[in-house]
């Protein structure tokens, strides 16, 4: 996938976080220097200059160069960088450090944002109805027990997204993710809820989002319930359905795992790479770790195999991407269940930040939901899993069972780090389990009687199927 850099910002980001062997460059002369040149082509890398010096503020000069830059068809990713830094060579001329100078930078900047807008939009009309949109809801899977359900929306002005298919070309992948990334949310909306006869209103924040807790007039048995949503201001009006999930009284615990790097191989600490990933798949093409989905039938079904105890997914990707997860899960067999995303706009999607407090405050509104019920923890050691399930240890060492961490990260700091975390989880009377794969974790859940023994066969040739679809993973 080629990228189009104007500005030496743009260069240093783009040049340092990702794999400079996968990707074209198409570059603005006196950007970057002949030797930082060469070593993007040594690294594999398909280099271009342009052939004349591109205003980053000119969208029509801009869009000639994204149309230079395009090959065979696919997306060229235009640099959304910070304001531009002075440049490696002199050909474009050093801006004064002054006040005045850097807050024309900063105009530069969202200029240069407004641009990349303008560009993939244009590009997203000729594949998409622009016309005819209206407020719709998308509903979230949501949870409850017996008296009392939590239920999340979002109000959009946008068209239903198209189905994905496993033959779509990367340039249908990379559509399909930018219209769900770049949806228009609907703020102010009310919203009305109707459950058991008993009509509940709110309205929609500034992102879209709305969310309800609903006490049911009568007890609720365990299974799958539906709460009808609609907007009673719009024409129409507009209405959804949203699944709610009530765990039944067979299960013997609930299981909490995240997603990037668990569940999926996102590579989550590099978000650009990640991003990447996202714009050239979809969920019929995106394969998950390998032995996941039947360690994780295996946890739902309990040792006795007939427990249906509950899935939920904690994870920092943002609600934008709740329809591609949903799909992926169902897709590739993994027991489906609600799903706590993360609130993020269109420019914090990939950014670097902190996803701790995040995470922290949805197990929480779980365990809250579950007083009395034990959790499994699944996680990875890739960004802060352990150190977020040992918080929860913390606060409640009685509702989690066992910690199952997938060991991502070689680093030996890493590792003593978290030797450190299995000390202090263990003196709880937790255990903190750092696995290889999913068939040690499922190895340690049948002997502690959290699943059939009988399973470990199906997760090992789960893994083993895998590992012949996905060599070297």
């Amino acid at each position: 996938m080629p990228f189009l850099i104007l500005t030496r910002s743009g260069f240093d980001d783009l040049a340092a976080s990702i794999d400079a062997g996968a990707v074209g460059f198409h570059i603005n002369p006196g950007v970057a220097s002949d030797d930082e040149l060469a070593r993007l082509r040594s690294a594999g890398a398909r280099v271009h200059v342009l052939a004349a010096l591109v205003d980053p503020t000119d969208t029509g000069a801009v869009e000639g160069a994204l149309r230079t830059a395009a090959r065979d068809g696919e997306p060229v990713w235009l640099e959304r960088g910070s304001a531009p830094a002075p440049p490696a060579a002199p050909a474009i001329e050093r801006a004064p450090a002054t006040p005045a100078a850097a807050e024309e930078h900063q105009a530069l900047h969202h200029r240069l944002a407004r641009t990349a807008g303008v560009v993939a939009r244009a590009a997203l009309r000729t594949l998409t109805d622009p016309g005819g949109r209206q407020p719709m809801i998308v509903p979230y899977i949501g949870f409850g027990n017996p008296g009392k359900l939590w239920v999340k929306g979002r109000v959009l002005d946008e068209s239903i997204f198209r189905e994905q298919h496993g033959d779509d070309s990367r340039w249908r992948n990379f559509v399909a993710l930018y219209q769900r990334l770049e949806s228009d949310e609907v703020a102010g909306a009310r919203v009305r809820a109707h459950f058991q006869g008993q009509a509940y209103d709110t309205v929609s924040d500034r992102g879209g989002y709305f969310s309800f807790e609903i006490a049911p007039q009568q007890a609720l048995p365990g299974g799958s319930h539906t709460v009808e949503l609609e907007l009673p201001d719009t024409r129409g009006p507009a209405r959804a359905s949203a699944d709610v999930i009530v765990a039944p009284a067979s299960a013997r615990f609930g299981i909490i795992s995240d997603i990037d790097d668990t569940v999926l191989w996102t590579n989550v600490t590099n978000k650009l790479n990640m991003a990447l990933m996202l714009a050239r798949s979809n969920a019929h093409t995106r394969k998950p770790f390998k032995g996941v989905a039947a360690f994780y039938r295996a946890l739902k079904r309990g040792a006795s195999g007939n427990e249906d105890n509950p899935v939920f997914y904690v994870s920092s990707s943002p609600w934008h991407l709740f329809g591609p997860l949903v799909e992926f899960l169902r897709v590739q067999g993994i027991p489906l269940g609600p799903l706590l995303l993360r609130e993020l706009g269109m420019r914090q999607v990939f950014k670097l930040t902190s996803h701790g407090n995040h995470k922290l405050e949805k197990i929480e509104l779980i365990l809250s939901y579950y007083p009395d019920m034990q959790f499994v923890l699944i996680g990875d050691s890739g960004e802060q899993d352990p150190e977020i399930y040992a918080e929860v240890v913390r606060r409640h060492p009685k509702q989690v069972k066992v910690i199952y961490i997938r060991n991502v990260n070689p680093d030996p700091a890493r590792i003593d780090a978290l030797d450190k975390l299995i000390e202090e989880v263990s003196a709880t009377g937790t255990q903190l389990i750092l696995a290889p794969d999913s068939v040690f974790a499922a190895s340690h859940a049948a002997a502690d009687g959290l699943i059939n023994v009988d399973r470990l066969a199906s997760v090992r040739s789960d893994k083993k199927e895998d590992d012949s679809v996905l060599p070297g993973v």
